[in-house]
């Protein structure tokens, strides 16, 4: 296994960094103007769009226009999930308060905002709370390393793993992300209430519909999601005759697979590859947790948004790990002066392209490399 405990530069001023990232916050926060709202809308239409386009046209036959159009719109929801959950608007001058994150999505707006596999309480906790506090160590839920030990160890074919991988890939939300999120909302609230146990859903009891959590899993995570969007919604095609439903059907499920591969891609390596660091305590104050966010953490290339919307401003992930919640035009505005403030400090700063990050996490996941050790 590869460790390396030292920096390139081993002794950075972190005193010095701190302040220069606190510094470029505050500026951040103070050039927060209403056209950073209208650039989040922008882009909410084109999904609405693209969304309106693809169940437009899916009926006729199956065709990659509408399975890539469906699939983006699906994206699209959980990129404002994303940022809007983060409270990367709630500061942003003239913003309705639907658009804030004590409202966005949260209770009936969740069939609204953002109606997917995933409880938005339960994400906003696992994600926002615990992956972001907690990145790369032993308690974020997210840390891809950890995950894939069964696989990293197991003695298969390699191409075994590629598949296993990759079929993981297009079903990740409905496998993985819906029970995990709430497993890790319901560890929390234990923890935070001084209980001792916990309950998580796993392969072998998700089926248990004795366990409260279980039961919330199915009724208020998989049976709405599914029956609306692979039941209900194919039925109104239905006096366009069955083939239009079966088309409409056939589209549907390889849109889900689709949004769910783009989605695994553009998420999972943000915190994996060999040049990335885990880390074996919690940080010990801001100093450390700003140096961890960026040792932990990789960007994707940025510049623009027809660059940044297919990737769902993850590529802005250094950024948005030091700054949660910022919007997104704020990113792209300061990434520069993150990554000149990184360098001279001697402190890595990683910048490459999805498709070889992805390489990167892949060979994570198989046992081929480990991670950095902090």
């Amino acid at each position: 296994m590869q460790t390396d405990t030292e920096l390139p530069n081993t002794s950075p001023d972190l005193k010095s960094f701190s302040s220069e990232i606190e510094q470029l916050r505050e500026v951040a926060q103070a050039s927060l103007v209403h056209e950073d709202f209208l650039h989040l809308k922008r882009f909410e239409r084109i999904g609405r769009f693209l969304s309106l386009l693809g169940y437009g046209t899916a009926w006729i036959f199956p065709n990659p226009l509408s399975i890539l159009c469906i699939s983006q719109g699906i994206i699209t929801r959980w990129l404002l999930m994303h940022h809007i959950g983060h409270g990367g608007y709630d500061k942003v001058p003239g913003v309705p308060d639907r658009y804030k994150s004590k409202f966005f999505a949260m209770g009936w707006r969740r069939y609204i905002d953002w109606f997917d596999w995933i409880d938005p309480e339960a994400w906003n906790c696992e994600h926002n709370i615990l992956h972001h506090y907690h990145t790369g160590e032993h308690g974020d839920p997210d840390l891809v390393e950890d995950h894939a030990e069964f696989l990293r160890q197991i003695k298969l074919p390699k191409p075994l793993k590629y598949l296993a991988l990759f079929l993981f890939g297009i079903s990740w939300k409905f496998i993985y992300y819906a029970p995990n999120t709430l497993s890790a909302l319901h560890s929390y609230k234990q923890r935070t209430a001084s209980k001792g146990h916990t309950y998580h859903i796993t392969f072998k009891n998700f089926l248990d519909l004795r366990k409260p959590l279980s039961r919330r899993l199915w009724f208020y995570c998989y049976l709405p999601y599914g029956l609306l969007h692979f039941v209900l919604i194919p039925l109104l095609f239905l006096p366009l005759g069955t083939n239009a439903v079966l088309f409409f059907l056939i589209n549907r499920v390889l849109a889900e697979a689709f949004t769910n591969f783009h989605t695994y891609m553009i998420i999972a390596p943000n915190h994996s590859g060999d040049d990335l660091y885990r880390f074996e305590e919690h940080f010990k104050g801001k100093r450390e947790f700003y140096l961890n966010q960026v040792l932990g953490t990789v960007n994707y290339h940025t510049g623009s948004d027809s660059i940044d919307y297919p990737q769902m401003w993850l590529n802005y992930q250094i950024e948005h790990h030091l700054f949660p919640d910022l919007p997104m035009t704020t990113y792209q505005r300061i990434q520069p002066k993150v990554k000149d403030i990184c360098q001279r400090h001697g402190i890595p700063y990683i910048q490459e392209s999805i498709f070889l990050r992805f390489k990167k996490f892949v060979d994570i996941c198989v046992g081929d490399t480990s991670m950095l050790r902090r």
